[in-house]
């Protein structure tokens, strides 16, 4: 067997379902989507007893070879936010090299807590889920529940030292040494009181994550399914890209699964394209309860931007795999009457590998950080840019982790609920009876 995956979802499924498997013997991991992931080796402290010498892990590229070389009866896709085509293209490669393709299924895949558990899932990678799931703990906390907040893997750094991450305080999260998408997803939440869990080995994560709470908060990671079985399912879909809701891979099941749907960004989106999301919920999952949501852009405290040049830097999940062009330093730089400069002449090394790989995104800089090298390469792009101010849409001070010689001023969503039903109503009579028990 061989488990496609991106350094997360993979790694799961393996030690969820095929680890102590006598009949799989798994040759390889295919990794994708993240940059210096793919020639590494799953170790064999993490692999058991039946890997002494733990997994290769390969470039995607060679999935037909790896099939052949190793004789593989199964290719298991594990891995999320893609498109129904790509689905395809993957399972028509694997099946054409000789093997069958599996998809493992949730009921399969996922671990029981002893604590009640919300899960925030979504339809696409920059759907919204991180302002849900953090407005999901505030109000779960102001009632008086102690949170857990369990993110979804992001083991990009050594997988023996990451095997269970516990992040109360910024400075846990600093030794850890982390790439700028896991200081994006852990800081805001570190920063609010909140206590978050992550890593490689999803069980004793969530077995020690529920020995000190009293409810925990499933985070997803693109649009993957819960690794934890939920009491709630909250599922955020963006009718910025109507119809990904229903084509793009597990973001659908994530639709169907949903007790509870946040149609975010109404503020944003055209009306057409806001009935279009709500009519594709109502037919996949029509006793869902819809919460229609707006993600409004606050922009920090800073110098005047009317007229000033400016470098946007953006997520780089959302606007990379994701597919957005631009995102809120986009929005917040334009409503703020700046001039965007373009940071693709001037981008170095993997950055300019970035762009050419791909060239939806727009006259914005992502911000890339998987290794060392990598910021070295994206601090450098941002000295090239001839501009006078930077706008950061990132959930973090990119200045703490680059060098930026000019004024700075940050982008942020939030999550504003418009009407009711509300976050609050739907969380109400849970509250009372985790609360109770």
């Amino acid at each position: 067997m061989i488990l496609l995956g991106a350094g997360g979802r993979d790694f799961f499924d393996f030690a969820t379902v095929f680890r102590d498997d006598p009949d799989v013997e798994v040759v390889a991991f295919t990794a994708a989507q993240i940059p210096g992931i793919d020639d590494r080796r799953f170790p064999a402290s993490l692999a058991g007893p039946r890997y002494p010498d733990g997994i290769p892990i390969r470039p995607e590229a060679e999935l037909a070879a790896l099939v052949a070389r190793h004789d593989v009866d199964e290719v298991v896709l594990a891995y999320s936010d893609l498109s129904y085509d790509q689905v395809m293209h993957l399972a028509s490669e694997a099946m054409a090299a000789g093997a069958d393709v599996r998809l493992l299924g949730p009921r399969r895949t996922m671990l029981t807590a002893t604590r009640p558990v919300v899960a925030v899932c979504a339809s696409r990678t920059g759907a919204g889920k991180s302002q849900t799931s953090r407005r999901v703990c505030s109000i779960l906390r102001a009632a008086g529940l102690r949170v857990a907040l369990i993110r979804h893997p992001m083991p990009y750094g050594d997988l023996e030292a990451m095997r269970v991450q516990r992040f109360a305080t910024l400075d846990e999260i600093e030794a850890s040494h982390p790439t700028i998408e896991e200081r994006e997803e852990y800081e805001l939440p570190v920063r609010e009181g909140l206590t978050v869990w992550a890593g490689v080995d999803y069980e004793s994560i969530v077995r020690r994550a529920a020995d000190e709470s009293d409810v925990i908060v499933w985070d997803g990671g693109n649009n993957d399914l819960p690794f934890v079985r939920p009491d709630l399912m909250i599922t955020v879909v963006d009718p910025l890209r109507p119809g990904h809701e229903c084509g793009w891979f597990p973001g659908e099941v994530n639709v169907r699964l949903a007790d509870v749907i946040v149609v975010n960004k109404v503020d944003a989106a055209e009306p057409d394209d806001v009935d279009t999301v709500l009519a594709n919920v109502s037919r996949l999952a029509p006793a869902a309860t819809v919460i229609r949501a707006a993600s409004p852009v606050v922009l920090a405290d800073g110098p005047d931007l009317t007229g000033v040049r400016v470098l946007v830097v953006e997520d780089g999940p959302t606007i990379t795999h994701g597919g957005m062009p631009f995102g809120a330093g986009t929005v917040a730089a334009r409503q703020a009457g700046a001039v965007l400069v373009d940071p693709r002449p001037f981008a170095v090394g993997s950055i300019a590998a970035t762009f050419a790989r791909y060239p939806h995104i727009g006259p914005v800089l992502p911000a890339m950080g998987y290794g060392d090298e990598q910021l070295a390469e994206l601090e450098a792009t941002i000295a090239a840019v001839p501009c006078d101010a930077v706008v950061t849409g990132t959930p973090i001070d990119l200045t703490r982790v680059v060098r930026i010689d000019r004024p700075v001023r940050h982008a942020s969503y939030s999550l504003v609920e418009i009407g009711s039903p509300t976050l609050d109503d739907v969380l109400a009579p849970l509250v009372e009876r985790w609360r109770s028990a």
